[in-house]
C-alpha cells in the first residue's frame, strides 16, 4: 500500500537527512535541502528524525494514495488539495484510500516536503541513507526524480488513527522564512580562505546586498551582484565543501554550495552561512534580495543548540492530549493488561456472582418463568401468624376448600364450650 504518481512535479525525489561518511570516496551527501521543513514535517506525524520526505520544487506532485494514512506538508506554499479540498500546511491530516493530492507552483518558497505517518515511504537504504543522488543514481526511489506512474509503497500498510490528532499542527513559519519580507538576511561563519580576500572585498560582501538567480538548483545558488575582490586571485588546491560554503571564482560573484554539491572545490571560500539559516536561503526565489551578517563559530553553534530546544518543545507540543486524540481499540489495548494485573491481585476473591448461592439464583430464574418453588418456610407480614403449611399448588377451580383449624381457634371453641 503506498501511492500512485499521477502528476510528477519539476523535480520530485525522496530525501532524509543525507549520506554522510562518503565524501572522501567522492558520494555527495544529498539529503534535503531545508533541513527545518525536513525535521517539523516528521514531528507532525510522530516519525523518526531521520525518516524519509518526499521533496519537491517550484511545481508539486499529483498522487493517489491507496491506502489509508496520515500526511503532513511543510516548506513553500504550493496551494496542496485533497480531493479538490485545501490542505492546511504544517497540520498533521488523515487522508483515505482513493483520495487525490495535488500540487500547484509554489506561491511562497522554492521547496516543499510530504511525510507520510508511519515511518513514510519504503525505499531502500544505500550508504547508510534513503537519499537521492541523481549524478549518481542510487538512493531513494531508483536513484532518479519520480515519474508519472511511479508506485512508492509505504514503510505501513495502513494507519486509521494518530493519537491526539488535533495537536499536530502549528500555526506555519513564515516569522522564520520572512517569504513576505523583500529582503533576507543569512549569518555567515569566516571560511577557511577569509585571508585572500582584500578588506574591500570582505567589506562588499558582508555590506552589499546579492541577488538570487535562475541558475540555482540542489547542488548551489549562484548569486549576482557586485564584485568581491581578491589579492591575487581565488583559485586554490582542492580541499573539501561544507553545506552552505560560499565560493567566490575568478569573476568574483559568490556561489553557495547546497545539498548536491561537488566534494571538493578549488576555489576560495569567504565563508560558511550557518545552518540554521541555509533553509532562508533555498526558499527564496529567484530575483530575492539576500544580504550576510558575519558571526562567530561559538554563535553559530548557540544557534543550532537553540534550534534544536525549540524543536524539543514542538514535539511536546504536538503531542498533547486533545479532544480527538482517543482511539477505542487503542485504549482498550492500554486497559487489557490493567484489568488483567487487577484480576490477578484479586484471585482469591469470589466475584459477587460466584458466592450467591445457587439456589437462589435457580429460585429467582423460576419466579420470572412462573415455575412453582417448594420452599420450607414461607415470608409472612410483619405481626401475623406463620401458616401451618403451604399449599402444594394452585386449587383446581371448583374443588371444595378444606377447612383448617388453628390453635387458636381450637382454644376459642373449647372456651365455649366450658361456658355452655
Amino acid at each position: 500500500m503506498g501511492f500512485v504518481v499521477k502528476k510528477a512535479g519539476v523535480v520530485t525525489t525522496v530525501q532524509d537527512k543525507g549520506r554522510f561518511g562518503y565524501q572522501g570516496s567522492g558520494f555527495s551527501t544529498n539529503g534535503v535541502m531545508d533541513h527545518r521543513a525536513f525535521t517539523i514535517a516528521n514531528l507532525l506525524v510522530e516519525n523518526d528524525p531521520d525518516a524519509p520526505v518526499v521533496e519537491f520544487a517550484l511545481a508539486g506532485p499529483t498522487v493517489r494514495f491507496t491506502t489509508n494514512t496520515c500526511i503532513a506538508i511543510t516548506g513553500g506554499d504550493f496551494s496542496p488539495t485533497l480531493d479538490g479540498e485545501p490542505v492546511p500546511l504544517y497540520t498533521a491530516i488523515m487522508v483515505h484510500r482513493g483520495s487525490i493530492l495535488r500540487f500547484k507552483a509554489s506561491k511562497t518558497g522554492c521547496y516543499g516536503y510530504l511525510a507520510i505517518a508511519g515511518g513514510s515511504v519504503r525505499v531502500p537504504e544505500v550508504m547508510g541513507s534513503r537519499s537521492t543522488n541523481l549524478k549518481c543514481e542510487l538512493g531513494g526511489f531508483r536513484g532518479r526524480a519520480l515519474v508519472v506512474g511511479d508506485y512508492l509503497p509505504f514503510a505501513t500498510k495502513s494507519i486509521d488513527f494518530l493519537p491526539n490528532l488535533g495537536s499536530h499542527r502549528i500555526d506555519g513559519d513564515n516569522a522564520f522564512y520572512g517569504f513576505e519580507e523583500d529582503e533576507v538576511t543569512v549569518r555567515v561563519i569566516p571560511g577557511p580562505q577569509e585571508h585572500m580576500f582584500t578588506d574591500a572585498g570582505i567589506q562588499t560582501f558582508y555590506g552589499r546586498t546579492y541577488t538570487t538567480t535562475t541558475k540555482s538548483d540542489r547542488m548551489g545558488y549562484r548569486l549576482d551582484g557586485p564584485e568581491i575582490e581578491t589579492k591575487r586571485g581565488s583559485d586554490i588546491i582542492s580541499d573539501g565543501i561544507a553545506f552552505g560554503a560560499v565560493q567566490v571564482p575568478s569573476h568574483g560573484r559568490p556561489i553557495i554550495m547546497l545539498a548536491d554539491r561537488q566534494t571538493t572545490g578549488g576555489y576560495a571560500k569567504i565563508g560558511t552561512i550557518a545552518t540554521v539559516d541555509i533553509p532562508k536561503l533555498v526558499q527564496r526565489p529567484p530575483g530575492s534580495t539576500v544580504r550576510f551578517e558575519r558571526i562567530s563559530v561559538q554563535d553559530a553553534q548557540a544557534l543550532l543548540r537553540e534550534e534544536a530546544r525549540r524543536f524539543d518543545m514542538l514535539a511536546l507540543k504536538v503531542r498533547r492530549p486533545s479532544a480527538d486524540g482517543i482511539s477505542p481499540r487503542r485504549t482498550a489495548r492500554r486497559l487489557t493488561p490493567i484489568l488483567e494485573k487487577q484480576a490477578e491481585r484479586t484471585q482469591a476473591d469470589t466475584l459477587w456472582i460466584d458466592r450467591a448461592n445457587r439456589a437462589e439464583r435457580v429460585g429467582n430464574r423460576n419466579l420470572l418463568t412462573g415455575t412453582p418453588i417448594a420452599t420450607d418456610k414461607q415470608p409472612t407480614a410483619k405481626g401475623s401468624a406463620p401458616a401451618a403449611s403451604a399449599p402444594a399448588g394452585p386449587r383446581e377451580e371448583g374443588a371444595p376448600v378444606e377447612e383448617r383449624s388453628t390453635p387458636n381457634a381450637a382454644s376459642a371453641h373449647e372456651d365455649g364450650n366450658n361456658t355452655a
